[in-house]
């Protein structure tokens, strides 16, 4: 390789050198043209050699690269053969290396297959007796808990089916106890509607609100009922206010007020608003309207009669339903009031005239005493002022009565002073000396 590398450099040498040498001449013939001949003849011979030079040192090139790839490859072959040979003598020393490496795993491998067997041997023995005794608590503690978990539900069962047993029969006592007001109520209500369905009795019950209504409000001397409004009449208006009269002759002026009850237009009017039928519900309203102008009238001829009443009366509807279905009827109201002179109240508008009343006559009743009042005021002011010299009197006293007591203790604390010195005796002596009656009397 060494050899080649030599030749080729030759070559480059030459070559460079050919060219140098034609740049040479280049400029040469430039200067000198007439000489061109001459130096084209030493370049062919100078060529000439050249190649004879060059096909000597290929020819000798060849010969020695013949010869040293022939020792080459001979080298190459000894070598190869000292390589495999040493080769397998390594792979059979690591055969029989990893042979008797293997033969000693394996035995390892065996005695730790036999160790780990006996050990699993030991843990599955130990494992089970573990298990067994485990087992045999965990029997004991289950029957234990099973025996205590059944006398507590035993127990509990026996308590909550007591408790359910006496909430049952209570709650079949209270609705015994509700059957039986259910029954009551039927009744009461079957007796009502039998009291409803009557005119007459209707009538008392509106009578008996209304007295109610009277009762609670005004006191009894305010009020009377069943009062005659006309002389020699036998029309008698269930209740009648009494107010003092104008003059000072102590007579009195009634407000008649008279209870109406026409259920059966109130109930016509109820039942056709209940279908919807408004040719039924407005026939039914044009009825109790024309039912309550009659009444009106009624109570006017009856009770009304100046001055031995008021010129207007009062008619009392019982219920606030009714009440207010008159009220919605256009112009009823003024004109019962302004034709009739009848005032229409339900159990409330009656409650507040009753008491807008009763506040007038508290008033009258203050304006009647107020010289009563005064003369008390002035018997008052007279003892007052009796009972302030009194005060004064006892004042004086008190005051006398502090200063003895002052004297009293200023006295007993020289006392003190004096018996300070004196040897107190013990308590039974002192009984003994003084009686133990006196001592405790003292005390």
């Amino acid at each position: 390789m060494d050899l080649t590398l030599m030749v080729v450099a030759s070559m480059a040498i030459n070559v460079i050198m050919l060219i140098l040498l034609l740049i040479v001449l280049n400029m040469v013939s430039k200067q000198k043209s007439n000489k061109f001949q001459a130096s084209f003849s030493l370049i062919e011979k100078a060529q000439e050699r050249l190649e004879r030079t060059v096909r000597e040192d290929i020819g000798q090139i060849r010969q020695e690269m013949g010869q040293s790839t022939k020792q080459t490859r001979e080298e190459l072959t000894t070598l190869l053969n000292s390589l495999s040979q040493n080769v397998m003598t390594t792979i059979n020393q690591m055969a029989i290396q990893n042979k008797n490496q293997l033969d000693s795993f394996n035995k390892q491998l065996t005695e730790l297959t036999n160790m780990n067997e006996r050990k699993l041997e030991g843990v599955r023995h130990t494992v089970e007796q573990k298990l067994t005794f485990l087992q045999e608590d965990n029997s004991k503690k289950l029957e234990q808990m099973r025996l205590t978990v059944d006398e507590k539900l035993h127990a509990t069962l026996e308590q909550r089916l007591g408790d359910s047993f006496k909430q049952v029969s209570e709650r079949l006592e209270q609705v015994h106890k509700g059957l039986g007001e259910m029954q009551t109520l039927a009744s009461g209500v079957g007796d009502l509607k039998k009291v409803l369905s009557n005119v007459k009795a209707r009538g008392i019950m509106g009578e008996i609100q209304l007295g109610n209504l009277l009762e609670q409000i005004l006191s009894p001397e305010q009020y009377e009922s069943n009062v005659a409004m006309k002389k020699g009449s036998a029309e008698r208006v269930e209740f009648a206010v009494k107010l003092p009269s104008k003059d000072e002759s102590g007579g009195v002026v009634y407000i008649p007020i008279d209870s109406k009850f026409p259920l059966e237009d109130y109930n016509r009017l109820l039942d056709a608003q209940e279908l919807g039928d408004a040719q039924a519900a407005a026939n039914a309203a044009k009825q109790l309207e024309n039912r309550i102008k009659q009444e009106a009238k009624s109570i006017r001829d009856k009770y009304i009669n100046p001055p031995h009443t008021t010129d207007f009366a009062v008619m009392f509807l019982p219920f606030e339903g009714l009440f207010a279905e008159v009220l919605r009827r256009p112009g009823l109201w003024d004109t019962l009031q302004r034709e009739q002179r009848i005032i229409i109240a339900g159990p409330t508008t009656l409650a507040a005239f009753l008491n807008s009343l009763q506040m007038g006559f508290r008033t009258l009743a203050i304006q009647k005493r107020s010289s009563e009042v005064w003369g008390l005021l002035g018997a008052v002011k007279t003892e007052f002022t009796k009972f302030g010299d009194i005060l004064d009197k006892t004042k004086k006293k008190l005051q006398e009565a502090s200063n003895t007591i002052d004297s009293a203790a200023t006295r007993s604390r020289v006392i003190e002073r004096k018996l300070k010195n004196v040897q107190e005796l013990p308590q039974p002596e002192t009984y003994e000396l003084l009686g133990e009656s006196e001592l405790v009397g003292m005390e």
